[in-house]
């Protein structure tokens, strides 16, 4: 859909995001006539004046806000950066959020965020199963700092999340935190209902509904549209996409993000001129990058489903009328992603058989990049989450996952199928 941006006149122009990925937010009479941002690697910033620079800290240290038309002064490069400031701007088109916050990596938006946002003796209620490093953060870090995380499964309807929070106390609960899809069962959580337990929450605060959209990224999902708060990607994944640079995002409402904004120049976890530069270079091929990885998905999907020696897949292509999440697939989702869930008829020597003998797909973790990866989340991911837990959410030893790149899915099919049969 078209959104629209002022011009230079001051005037309203409609463009589609794919469009203003190609300069939005950067201007070449900036640069010399740059027709792209150069890398800013300065530590810091000369002021024009010291009246400038005692305005420039007014606002960044939350002395006053921003006077109508006043832009954040540059001042030093933990708080913020001219490629920072760019990505920031253009990132948050796709999202159409009024603020983002770009970081050093995906666990340092979560970090921070969380760390933000809650204090001791709260409660974030959050889906299950997360991905290893946030389910980590939730299960050993947090309590040290008196928050406690308690989960729900990710397809729990509002219902089922409201009577969680009566049965702990609904004014400890401080957050609902949420990864649609599961990361790495690709099971959906209903944004919406979320929202709807969240609203109901916020009596005595502000309860705010946490999406990390990595699985799908801004192409296939947007979650504030469907009542989320904050929005939170690895940008390492679909948005870098070239497995070259690890980076974070936080989109939001100025009332959320400002304050994490804040904390990200004291824990000091902000974006560098390179990795934001990096982004920019790959967010004008983003699109084009995840168009061609969801085509091949779906025939690498469609091999899979039919193989004798692939007991379960689960890819949101695949999901019909009747089945658990289609509804909220049809509503939340612009698209089915590039991500497989396969649950392989085989143990845990059998699935490292299978892994071990691919060729063309490459055994290691992380997702959303050019060439296709392969990994076995219970060993790997997500090898510190019980055994237990792990079992009951289907992260069992037959279970691998694969991120499809964007080779031509013909070779992926044929190294697949060789994988298989070495089972």
């Amino acid at each position: 859909m078209p959104m629209p941006i002022p011009t230079a006149d001051g005037a309203a122009m409609a463009m589609y995001p794919e469009t203003m990925m190609m300069g939005h937010g950067y201007r070449p009479e900036w640069s010399e006539g740059s027709l792209k941002p150069p890398v800013f690697q300065s530590s810091t910033f000369v002021f024009s004046s010291a009246a400038e620079g005692k305005a420039f800290f007014e606002v960044a240290y939350g002395h006053r806000g921003r006077a109508p038309g006043e832009a954040v002064g540059l001042i030093y490069s933990r708080l913020n950066n001219p490629n920072v400031e760019i990505l920031e701007e253009r990132i948050r088109v796709w999202d159409r959020a009024e603020r983002a916050a770009a970081f050093e990596s995906g666990m340092a938006a979560i970090s921070t965020t969380l760390m933000t946002l809650l204090r001791p003796g709260d409660i974030v209620l959050h889906s299950q199963p997360l991905y290893g490093g946030t389910d980590h953060l939730i299960r050993k870090v947090l309590p040290d700092f008196g928050i406690e995380g308690v989960g729900f499964d990710v397809q729990a309807t509002a219902d089922e999340i409201e009577a969680i929070a009566d049965q702990l106390g609904r004014d400890r609960v401080a957050m609902i935190y949420v990864e649609t899809p599961a990361n790495p069962t690709n099971a959906l959580c209903d944004i919406s209902a979320c929202a709807s337990v969240a609203a109901r929450l916020s009596v005595r605060r502000r309860v705010p509904v946490v999406v990390d959209n990595t699985y799908l990224g801004p192409l296939w999902q947007r979650p504030l549209e469907h009542g989320a708060d904050i929005v939170l990607y690895s940008a390492t994944k679909y948005i870098g996409g070239h497995s070259d640079v690890i980076a974070g995002i936080a989109l939001g409402d100025a009332e959320l993000l400002d304050p994490i904004r804040a904390m990200r120049t004291f824990y000091g976890s902000v974006a560098g001129p390179f990795t934001a530069w990096l982004l920019l270079r790959s967010l004008e091929t983003m699109k084009v990058r995840m168009d061609a990885q969801a085509l091949g998905a779906r025939q690498v999907a469609d091999f899979l489903r039919d193989h004798p020696k692939v007991a379960r897949i689960s890819y949101l292509g695949h999901l019909e009328p009747g089945d658990q999440g289609f509804d909220t697939y049809k509503r939340q989702c612009l698209g089915a992603g590039a991500m497989l869930s396969v649950w392989l008829d085989a143990d845990e020597a059998g699935a490292f058989r299978f892994l071990d003998a691919l060729q063309t797909i490459h055994l290691a973790v992380s997702l959303g990049s050019t060439e296709s990866l392969a990994q076995h989340p219970a060993t790997m991911t997500h090898c510190d989450v019980p055994i237990d837990e792990r079992d009951h959410m289907g992260v069992t030893e037959g279970l691998v996952r694969l991120s499809i790149g964007i080779e031509h899915p013909d070779d992926l099919i044929v190294d697949l199928g060789r994988a298989l049969d070495a089972i």
